[in-house]
């Protein structure tokens, strides 16, 4: 895969060089496309492998703090009879209650974790452009900070939109 072979040639400067390795990628992306709707298909492509490229980042960093990356998708499509002991405490841990409705876990493409407790650290929600879904992280944040158990959990919305640079 172009975007994680990228990741592993720039190694920790990776991050200065998301947008070229995007704007990589879409070109062999076109290239490689078979169908009606290329512009559909990258935008699909493009998110799951910045999210992918986030992970592959930060990943030995945060362990040798001594904490774990889980990949929210990994908690949403698992009921918890199918999670280890640790990764069904990250869920309960993360669960925002809504009483009558039931608890839910907020946009979370990356989770950082105490592995000895399951206490979450930090959510990342990655996404390929500002307006994407920056409200929805604002609220998730409001979300947990409004829970004794879950108030420390630090929010981050990662892009690498353009426009934000200036």
């Amino acid at each position: 895969m172009l975007i994680l072979s990228k990741g592993k040639l720039f190694q920790k400067i990776a991050v200065r060089h998301i947008s070229n390795v995007l704007k990589e990628a879409k070109d062999q992306h076109k290239r490689d496309f078979r169908g009606n709707d290329h512009e559909q298909s990258w935008r699909a492509f493009k998110g799951k492998n910045f999210e992918k490229l986030i992970e592959y980042i930060i990943s030995d960093e945060v362990r040798t703090l001594a904490l774990q990356v889980v990949n929210g998708n990994r908690l949403e499509r698992t009921n918890g009879a199918n999670l280890s002991k640790e990764l069904s405490l990250v869920k309960r841990n993360l669960s925002v209650d809504y009483g009558e409705l039931g608890s839910h876990l907020p946009d979370a493409d990356l989770i950082i974790y105490d592995p000895k407790t399951s206490m979450i650290v930090a959510v990342l929600s990655s996404k390929v452009t500002l307006r994407e879904r920056i409200a929805q992280t604002g609220y998730w944040k409001i979300k947990l900070a409004c829970d004794e158990v879950t108030k420390h959990i630090k929010v981050y919305f990662l892009t690498p939109d353009e426009e934000m640079e200036r």
